[in-house]
């Protein structure tokens, strides 16, 4: 009896993992002789049950193993709507599955979290000869691209330009990927940082955020104003998302001051606002500069700004110029 498992399902919904973590179990299979010609790629929406279980129990061509991919199929099969033709598809694997031979190496591939109620999922996990795997997007991929540079592409990220590439790649890992691949070939050898990100992705700078927050604080409205439509033009054909990130700004900042003014800590802040540290040290130091109803009255004015925005009413940037206006006649 082998070792190896005969059984296998990959699902979930990051989609960059499960391809590696794929590509690692069957890529030496592959190579070893007559490999490619042992393995068979099945479209799960496609092909029928019967066609996956003859698939994998055909004896391999001058070879060790008979290795079957089939992608897409038990979520398909397990679908409202699939009627008595899916539930016939789920019986068949059911009866057969514990039953595959030796050489067999049948792998379901799954580009969503399946149900754990899917007895497909459950007799995998059940099965001596089974191995079930999950992959998972993390909901902050912060810490998921700073581990990527550094072991796949033996590349340094500062946290804060990990904190940027993943605001521009919220839940897709791949597209992370890419745009790492990019800026790894860009930086040559030396650390990839914020302004990288800046440069070659559609990241608004946080850092130039924070300094436009910083000169409405402070009183310099010119610059303030100079400051954010470079952030306006930095953001392009989309100013409904320059918008968003202003209002996501000032909500931190009355998330901040609100905490501090219910008699929480600094050394509790990133946990109570959801940010990572060094975002919640800036907000606090920040927050120090206005009052909590300065705060309150700017996030209710841009909530009828985007009301307004959103009716046709006014523009975005001269909601934007009315909000920095409202604020520097508050300082």
């Amino acid at each position: 009896m082998t070792s190896e498992s005969l059984l296998y399902l990959f699902h979930g919904d990051d989609d960059l993992r499960i391809d590696e973590a794929v590509e690692a179990l069957i890529g030496p299979w592959r190579r070893e002789p007559n490999g490619d010609l042992n393995t068979t790629d099945l479209d799960g929406m496609t092909a029928s049950a019967g066609e996956v279980i003859a698939a994998a129990s055909a004896y391999p061509f001058l070879a060790a193993r008979r290795v079957v991919v089939v992608r897409g199929m038990l979520a398909w099969i397990a679908r409202k709507g699939a009627g008595d033709t899916g539930k016939k598809a789920v019986e068949l694997l059911e009866n057969e599955l514990p039953g595959l031979p030796d050489y067999a190496r049948l792998l379901f591939v799954e580009r969503a979290a399946l149900s754990e109620s899917h007895k497909i999922l459950k007799l995998s996990a059940a099965q001596p000869i089974g191995s079930v795997r999950f992959f998972a997007v993390p909901d902050d991929s912060t810490d998921w691209i700073i581990r990527r540079a550094k072991q796949v592409y033996n590349t340094v990220i500062e946290p804060q330009a990990a904190a940027a590439l993943a605001s521009v790649t919220p839940g897709d890992p791949r597209r992370a990927d890419n745009e790492l691949i990019k800026l790894t070939a860009y930086v040559d050898g030396r650390a990839i940082t914020e302004s990288d990100v800046a440069l070659l992705t559609p990241y608004v700078s946080e850092a130039s955020m924070f300094a436009m927050v910083d000169a409405l604080a402070e009183g310099r409205t010119r610059q303030a104003s100079h400051l954010l439509h470079k952030l306006l033009e930095q953001q392009g054909e989309d100013p409904f998302g320059m918008y968003g990130m202003v209002a996501r700004q000032f909500r931190l900042l009355l998330l901040t001051k609100e905490h501090f003014a219910a008699g929480g800590g600094s050394n509790m802040l990133a946990e109570a606002i959801g940010q990572k540290k060094f975002v919640a040290d800036k907000l606090a130091r920040q927050s120090r500069a206005f009052e909590l109803t300065d705060l309150e009255e700017v996030y209710r004015q841009i909530g009828e700004y985007d009301f307004q925005i959103k009716t046709g009413q006014i523009g975005i940037e001269l909601a934007l110029d009315l909000l920095i206006a409202g604020l520097a006649a508050r300082r």
